[in-house]
């Protein structure tokens, strides 16, 4: 199963040329483990064992590619942007794919890509600069905007509402205030002439903090094209004795309940380990005893289901979910 990583994480799992020289690794060694494909080459001069890399999800990937750019670069390194920025600020970028690194540059005419590293041309004020664990980075708001309108309006979605639920959500609950703050502030980056305004705009009104999860962020995008418009994030449920419970969807017409992320292991069995099968059990009870109190039903999707539009509404079908009209 693919992982996440941080950026210590990423520290250890990359190999410098250095490192591997000073562990007795010699050039005849390295060009046998490339070529026998134990070892990959991110960048020039750093590499990674080839099980790890396959072990990450697309922003893992791109985290290794970023610390790889900045250990051969000079002095405190370039000012990294756009999806690389947001790697580092561990932000989803929803299936990113294999995309060169992106850093900032002055003084060129148009962004041009060199080795794999997409040098930008941009206009930025010193609040849009920031550090983060020794990285120069766009700041978090700065970043948002330029995945938002650059970027796959999923993607884009997925990591608009992540950086959104940093800054304007406690739990499940929204800080008005904040939300409104922090849109408006995003905003005043759309700057005449600048690419992708009109997508930036169109995803700062669309993003919820509420969703926790790619996954539930993308499923919102499906339902908006699938034509739902009526429906319920992060709805309370209090269970026959009390619990407070918590829910991804409601669907009031299908009164049906929706959630994403395979949370109910105990459906499946190859994920009944010893560490699983007890959340697995507690999973069940607090469904069933969500069911008990309300009445309704449960519809469960996962990744596979919310690749496309059409793959959804099948899903949501089966479970007596269908858009209005």
């Amino acid at each position: 199963m693919r992982r996440r990583i941080d950026i210590a994480e990423a520290g250890r799992m990359l190999l410098t040329r250095e490192h591997l020289r000073n562990n007795g690794v010699t050039e005849r060694q390295l060009r046998d483990a490339l070529r026998a494909q134990s070892l990959r080459r991110v960048h020039r001069g750093s590499y990674v064992r080839a099980k790890d890399w396959t072990s990450l999800w697309w922003e893992g990937q791109h985290l290794l590619k970023v610390l790889a750019v900045k250990a051969a670069s000079q002095g405190k390194g370039p000012l990294f942007t756009h999806a690389s920025a947001a790697v580092l600020w561990g932000l989803p970028m929803y299936r990113m794919g294999d995309q060169p690194v992106q850093i900032v540059v002055d003084g060129t005419r148009h962004s041009r890509v060199i080795a794999g590293v997409v040098r930008r041309d941009m206009r930025l004020d010193d609040g849009d600069i920031t550090e983060i664990e020794g990285f120069r980075v766009t700041s978090l708001i700065r970043t948002t905007f330029d995945v938002a309108r650059t970027a796959a309006f999923d993607t884009a979605v997925s990591c608009t509402d992540a950086a959104l639920r940093q800054r304007a959500v406690s739990g499940q609950v929204v800080d008005a205030e904040a939300d409104a703050l922090w849109r408006a502030e995003a905003l005043r980056l759309a700057r005449p002439g600048l690419r992708g305004v009109r997508q930036a705009r169109e995803v700062l009104d669309f993003a919820d903090g509420r969703s926790q999860l790619p996954g539930e962020s993308v499923s919102r995008v499906r339902l908006h094209q699938l034509g739902f418009s009526k429906y319920e994030l992060q709805v309370p449920v209090t269970g026959a004795q009390g619990d407070r419970y918590w829910v991804d969807f409601a669907f009031l017409r299908a009164r049906r309940f929706g959630e994403f992320d395979g949370k109910g292991k105990y459906l499946d069995p190859d994920l009944r380990t010893a560490a699983s099968s007890d959340e697995a059990v507690a999973e069940k009870r607090r469904e069933d005893d969500i069911r008990g109190v309300t009445g309704w039903g449960f519809a469960r999707w996962g990744y596979e289901h919310i690749r496309t539009p059409d793959a959804f509404g099948t899903r949501l079908a089966a479970f007596g979910i269908r858009p209005p009209g």
